[in-house]
């Protein structure tokens, strides 16, 4: 249901995915809707590359001008940081928050029904292809044919599920997660960071939406590619159901604050590498 081709792009900085208060339910309960809408392999599908991408984004900073062996520390950070394990604690958590108990039903009764288990399948398989197939399709150079009216229906489930939306909020969170996290393993002052990073990734939102908000749409069109016009129709009028609406704010809020635990294990692991350096080339 979500998009995590996120990883392809560099991204910015600003504030983490905020719960919405719910009557919440117990972990156990939330570990079982998490299994069934496989968040682990979508999201273990993407974090392959984080590193290579954590690097390339402190690779283009011209300000930094970090060397070779402070680049390393980067990868080795983003490796340390950017692992299922980590991700996982902090969004059961969030998950559990944002859910109350009518919602969970109905929305494993829709997980478990025939277009949910292959809507399911069809987010796992999207989100595990290799990354230049996954580039091809949000340029639309790799499609499915298509009509206006499937044309219409992506549109609506594009926003139905707020792919766009979610997909830059937690895509920009990890920006900060990582300069906050940066700056406390750095010894420096986490706060200025924190208000510099939170002015940047809002000043780029609007921005970064609209920049991806069609090639998302590409992404969800090719994932469910093999569902008819009335799966499609189906798949709507759920995520547009009040349980369908709450799932979709409960699995943003999970993602963002597994995405945001990661975001400050790389950053705090990082600045203490990158201490540590500075402290060996002093003497």
């Amino acid at each position: 249901m979500f998009r995590f081709a996120f990883v392809a792009l560099l991204f910015a900085e600003a504030v983490a995915v905020q719960p919405v208060a719910a009557q919440p339910v117990d972990i156990e309960t939330a570990s079982a809707l998490y299994h069934d809408a496989s968040m682990r392999e979508q999201v273990r599908a993407s974090l392959g590359t984080m590193p290579a991408h954590i690097r390339q984004m402190f690779s283009a900073d011209s300000a930094a001008q970090l060397s070779d062996q402070q680049l390393n520390a980067v990868t080795a950070a983003a490796e340390r940081g950017f692992r299922i394990d980590v991700f996982e604690a902090p969004a059961l958590n969030a998950l559990a928050a944002n859910l109350d108990a009518a919602t969970v039903k109905k929305a494993d009764a829709f997980l478990m029904s025939d277009l949910g288990r292959r809507m399911v399948a069809a987010d796992v398989a999207t989100a595990t292809l290799d990354e230049p197939t996954i580039d091809k399709i949000m340029k639309g150079e790799l499609t499915a044919p298509s009509t206006a009216q499937r044309d219409a229906l992506f549109d609506k489930l594009e926003h139905a599920t707020r792919s766009t939306e979610s997909t830059v909020q937690i895509f920009i969170s990890m920006g900060q997660a990582v300069a906050i996290g940066t700056a406390v393993g750095a010894g420096s002052d986490s706060a200025a960071v924190a208000a510099s990073a939170r002015k940047s990734g809002e000043a780029s939102r609007g921005g970064l939406e609209q920049n991806m908000r069609e090639p998302l749409r590409r992404y969800l069109a090719y994932s469910y590619r093999d569902m008819s016009d009335a799966d499609l129709k189906h798949l709507l009028a759920f995520m547009e159901s009040a349980a369908g609406k709450r799932y979709v704010t409960a699995y943003i809020a999970s993602l963002g604050a597994g995405f945001d635990a990661m975001g400050r294990r790389c950053g705090e692991q990082l600045g203490e590498s990158l201490r540590e350096l500075a402290q060996v080339q002093a003497k």
